[in-house]
């Protein structure tokens, strides 16, 4: 009898925390379902030109991503400070990660445009419509996906996950944080600084990209660790009212099963180019220039890593 009650209490334990346990998965599958509505910004465009056919989630497709890092101001559209486009191909097991430098020159893509500009400034004119737009005519590669985040709100982020790591090879201050080389712990503010600073970097923008690139990475592995599970009601308000995307609830949810393993290998690249004054009619402007050879090289990798044939250089007749 004494036995038989025993067994009675911890079927009744075991079911309280089945319970318990399911309740909170709900709670948490609620909340990202909520958080993922407030982040959803459908595009004015169905798909790219450059697609034949849809991503399809389950046969594991290769997709690609463009992140905007936006400084937004009262009463002006602002402009994307950050440009980054994530290749993601789940089959090998990898991500590519591309900064492109906000002063490339290229050609505006969309309605009553078509002439040469930063590459930055097709956010200003027309929106993530735009910058994906002109980004896939740059890099010949679709862009089946936007993550527009706010740049203000990036240290809220950072903080939300719990801080990040990096391993800094260039001493420098910036906004009053001192930066030495090494392994860095960075908490919101400070990842905001460090990854703000180019003009003390030999390197400029470039070096300046390396480290967005480096926070961005950091950000991907707390957010993905088991520790950032405690934290997961501060990460969902901070997601859900700075960062807007096109991706729905249903579709995160496929991506995380089916290309979740491509997170572990991350290979980072660097668009090559020069420094020129270009006169826009009024003024001498500087702009980065990327020669054909260059965006062909970089295109290329990307174009193999989303499992489409490259290209080559057009030779002058």
């Amino acid at each position: 009898m004494f036995r038989k009650k025993w067994f009675i209490i911890l079927v009744i334990v075991i079911g309280i925390v089945t319970i318990g346990v399911g309740i909170f998965a709900f709670s948490v599958y609620k909340s990202l379902e909520n958080t993922a509505t407030d982040m959803h910004t459908p595009l004015d465009r169905t798909s790219s030109d450059k697609r034949p056919a849809e991503v399809d989630f389950k046969k594991r497709d290769p997709l690609s991503f463009l992140i905007l890092g936006v400084d937004e101001r009262d009463n002006d559209s602002g402009r994307s400070d950050s440009m980054i486009v994530l290749t993601v191909n789940p089959n090998e097991q990898s991500m590519q990660m591309v900064s492109i430098p906000r002063d490339t020159r290229t050609e505006m893509v969309g309605e009553d445009y078509g002439f040469m500009d930063k590459i930055n400034h097709a956010y200003a004119f027309g929106g993530p419509e735009m910058s994906i737009a002109t980004v896939e005519n740059f890099l010949d590669i679709p862009i089946d996906y936007y993550v527009q985040v706010n740049m203000e709100s990036f240290k809220d982020i950072v903080d939300a996950v719990g801080g990040v790591k990096v391993d800094n090879n260039l001493s420098f201050s910036y906004g009053g944080d001192e930066f030495p080389e090494g392994e860095l712990e960075l908490d919101g503010e400070s990842a905001l600084n460090y990854s703000r600073m180019r003009y003390e970097d030999p390197d400029n923008d470039f070096g300046r990209q390396k480290r967005q690139r480096a926070i961005i990475q950091g950000v991907i592995d707390k957010g993905a660790s088991v520790s950032s599970i405690t934290k997961f009601d501060d990460i969902l308000d901070v997601l859900g009212n700075n960062v807007r995307t096109n991706l729905t609830f249903d579709e995160m949810v496929d991506i995380q099963s089916n290309y979740k393993d491509a997170r572990h290998s991350l290979d980072q690249h660097q668009i090559k180019g020069h420094g020129e004054f270009i006169n826009n009619g009024t003024q001498d402007i500087w702009y980065l220039i990327v020669s054909e050879e260059d965006r062909l090289e970089i295109s290329n990798k990307l174009r193999e890593h989303l499992d489409m044939e490259k290209k080559e250089v057009a030779k002058n007749e």
